[in-house]
């Protein structure tokens, strides 16, 4: 890897860095109990740093949702061409969607709490038409078709962003001891069950 290729991946890190720093302090703390401070040193930088990468503490927070897009984009088509669309769906979003081994149904439903907040409202919304739209993008481009014109990618990023959603919550509330990654999964392909082939 070259010294660019290291340099961004450096500045992927910090912002990740950052990003999960502000979620944590979040649901420890409050929202609002949370300064630009305090997330800086968290993730070991200086205050500086930390706005050069986010204008505001929700933005932070919200990065977490919009990597994870394009992670999920560029592992959908990195998967065999072959392989069913459901599939390599269900299988993208294992890579990047389970959450971190440590994390449990408790720290699950405080960070949903903190996602819910009405001082978040705006940047997750603006999070999830961005997850929504880098995952219709890879999809359109695994199928041969534009992103700009078809319908099909979009409906089956939008199926595919409210199965994940659904899942979660289901995993979180529902009791049940089957594993994140398997009720994710499930929830991906019973979303997706009556999408076939026809694309408008």
């Amino acid at each position: 890897m070259g010294v660019v290729g290291l340099r961004e991946q450096k500045k992927l890190a910090t912002r990740q860095a950052l990003a999960w720093a502000a979620l944590r302090l979040a649901v420890q703390r409050g929202l609002d109990n949370v300064h630009v401070e305090d997330i800086a040193a968290a993730a070991g930088v200086s205050p500086r740093t930390y706005n050069n990468y986010f204008a505001s503490k929700q933005e932070a927070i919200c990065s977490i949702t919009v990597d994870r897009a394009e992670l999920i984009g560029d592992a959908l088509l990195a998967r065999p061409a072959g392989e069913p669309l459901v599939e390599a769906l269900a299988a993208a979003m294992l890579t990047f969607y389970q959450p971190p081994a440590e994390l449990d149904r408790e720290w699950v439903a405080a960070t949903q709490l903190v996602m819910r907040s009405p001082a978040l409202r705006g940047e997750a919304l603006k999070a999830v038409e961005a997850t929504e739209r880098r995952l219709a993008q890879a999809i359109a481009q695994r199928c041969g078709l534009d992103v700009e014109r078809d319908l099909y990618p979009l409906v089956v990023a939008a199926v595919v962003s409210g199965a994940a959603r659904a899942g979660i919550h289901h995993w979180q509330q529902s009791g049940t001891t089957a594993e994140f990654g398997d009720v994710l999964a499930s929830a991906i392909r019973m979303g997706l069950g009556g999408i076939g082939g026809e694309r408008a």
